[in-house]
């Protein structure tokens, strides 16, 4: 027996027209790329949506067709998410990190038909437009007063455009399964892969994302999304802000730590998400200039694990709780949040921060389960340590336009992570498979000596890779940048993580480097670590 209830596609220009009906007058606020903050209403937003999806018509784009967008966090980028959706094409954001080689591919392999682009990105655009032969029209994201230099003919402005359209639009209806949104993975072990969202996984993440113990704002809420539009979607909030009727900021190009305090406190900002390298950043500007925060009630940290160091500063420092969500490009990204849960209070301080440096528990509608090598499920004991795997109806089925396999055999998703589960459902990720150490038939956790070691005052950057040992065949090399002004030893640094970590985690040797290699994501990447240090060796 079926249910009796109307069947209605979910699709994402539907949380627009929620949002002017019943949060006429909250604010999206924008820094961008020229200097000037932008502000408008939902209200304002849902007509220049429409206007865009009039110019996105005029320009030939159908369903289906891929919309590239190399973009900042502002407004504009906001409405292109929405205005590609409500015609049933894709919005494929490039993360302009990528480099122009992989930039080219991507757009190459998504045979993209526009391309969307920030002034701040021409330098990277015009050398590689000629090598994308399915891009038809270029769009710098500006008016013709801030046009940029650009080498391929017909260069349009967005506010041109758009002045000549309509703000008349009337939204189809189509399947909610119709593709939405595309974007690749980093690519630190080849060419980037695609991961092609739909309608209904968007909205219901967002649904997802707006509970309470996720990272629900509701209407009173002020969130600052400082995680990028280019990457993941910005982890869901241009859907699951609007659909709560929250204020929404986006910072564009300054995510400097100047500039990320003075919108905060510009804005009153009561909650932001972003990685952990931008709350270094904030934290280094307010402790050099004695700032505090007036309004940050909350801070969400994802893209990598969060230290010691940056949890204890924001929350006994400033009084912000921090906490931290973890997920993957091909989740959508939101796998598990780490919010405080009802018998936190009754923990010590050391157990509450323990606590808290896990990856958190599963989000309803994501199963988690860790495997062994053997393929066993293995149990939620907090001690087992295996291949992490998740389901769940945001997680991707396959790749685009891929020929490999993507899931296992009985359906679900390895994000190759080595991680531990205990029985109240924390989930902690102790090493990507890739980059764990085995020492001795001991495996050592990377991460674990990464976030120890950022708890040094005088450790900017950390990474540890395993080097060969003619004893125990493995043992750990810490990488490190200093942070500026300081001269941290090998020896101090040594000592300093002898009360933090157990002694088979204690690295060997410390080697000290001007600038850490990172990935497009911010996350370091071993492969050149490693590659640095190939012929490293220690002795018994």
């Amino acid at each position: 027996m079926l249910g009796q209830m109307m069947d209605r596609p979910l699709l994402l220009p539907q949380i627009m027209e929620h949002a002017a009906r019943n949060y006429r007058d909250q604010e999206i606020v924008s820094l961008t790329p020229e200097g000037a903050i932008h502000r408008y209403t939902y209200v304002d937003a849902l007509k220049r949506i429409k206007q865009l999806s009039n110019v996105l018509t005029r320009m030939g784009i159908k369903k289906g067709d891929r919309v590239a967008t190399i973009a900042w966090n502002t407004h504009r980028h906001f409405e292109i998410y929405y205005a590609t959706a409500a015609i049933g094409a894709v919005c494929h954001t490039i993360n302009p990190l990528l480099g122009p080689e992989q930039v080219a591919y991507v757009a190459n392999h998504a045979e993209d038909k526009a391309m969307f682009f920030d002034t701040t990105f021409a330098p990277l655009v015009a050398p590689i437009a000629d090598y994308i032969p399915s891009i038809e029209t270029y769009v710098a994201m500006t008016d013709d007063a801030h046009l940029p230099e650009f080498s391929k003919p017909g260069l349009a402005a967005y506010e041109t455009l758009m002045a000549a359209e309509s703000q008349e639009f009337e939204f189809p209806e189509f399947d909610e399964r119709t593709a939405c949104g595309l974007c690749y993975t980093s690519g630190t072990t080849g060419n980037p892969k695609g991961v092609l969202f739909s309608h209904r996984s968007n909205y219901l993440h967002a649904l997802t994302a707006n509970q309470s113990n996720v990272m629900g704002t509701g209407e009173d809420g002020v969130l600052l999304a400082v995680v990028p539009m280019f990457h993941v979607n910005a982890w869901g909030v241009p859907y699951s802000i609007p659909m709560s009727g929250g204020k929404l900021v986006f910072p564009g190009p300054r995510l400097d730590g100047e500039g990320l305090y003075n919108i905060i406190e510009q804005e009153q900002c009561t909650a932001s998400l972003g990685v952990p390298t931008i709350w270094l950043g904030l934290i280094n500007y307010m402790k050099e200039n004695n700032k505090k925060f007036s309004s940050l009630q909350y801070s969400c940290v994802g893209g990598s694990a969060m230290s010691e160091y940056i949890l204890r500063t924001f929350q006994e420092d400033y009084g912000v709780e921090m906490y931290q969500g973890w997920g993957m490009t091909e989740m959508s990204p939101l796998g598990t949040v780490n919010r405080r849960s009802r018998n936190f209070d009754q923990l010590s301080e050391d157990e509450q921060i323990a606590v808290q440096l896990k990856q958190g528990r599963a989000v309803s509608g994501v199963d988690m389960r860790i495997v062994g090598a053997d393929g066993a499920v293995l149990p939620n004991d907090g001690m087992s340590s295996g291949h992490l795997q998740v389901r769940g109806p945001w997680i991707i089925s396959e790749y685009y336009k891929y020929d490999g396999e993507t899931l296992t055999a009985d359906g679900w998703f390895d994000t190759g992570d080595v991680a531990t589960i205990d029985e109240d459902g924390y989930m902690h990720i102790t090493d990507r498979a890739k980059d764990v150490i085995k020492s001795g038939g001991e495996w050592v956790s990377s991460i674990d000596i990464e976030n120890a070691a950022l708890s040094h005052p005088g450790v900017a950057r950390a990474g540890v890779i395993g080097v060969y040992h003619e004893k125990w065949q493995e043992r750990p090399l810490l990488v490190v940048v200093r942070e500026p002004g300081t001269e941290a030893t090998e020896a101090e640094i040594i000592d300093f993580l002898k009360g933090r970590l157990a002694k088979i985690a204690l690295p060997n040797a410390v080697e000290f480097i001007d600038e850490m290699p990172l990935g497009a994501t911010g996350k370091i990447l071993k492969t050149k670590l490693r590659e640095m240090f190939k012929d490293y060796r220690l002795s018994a």
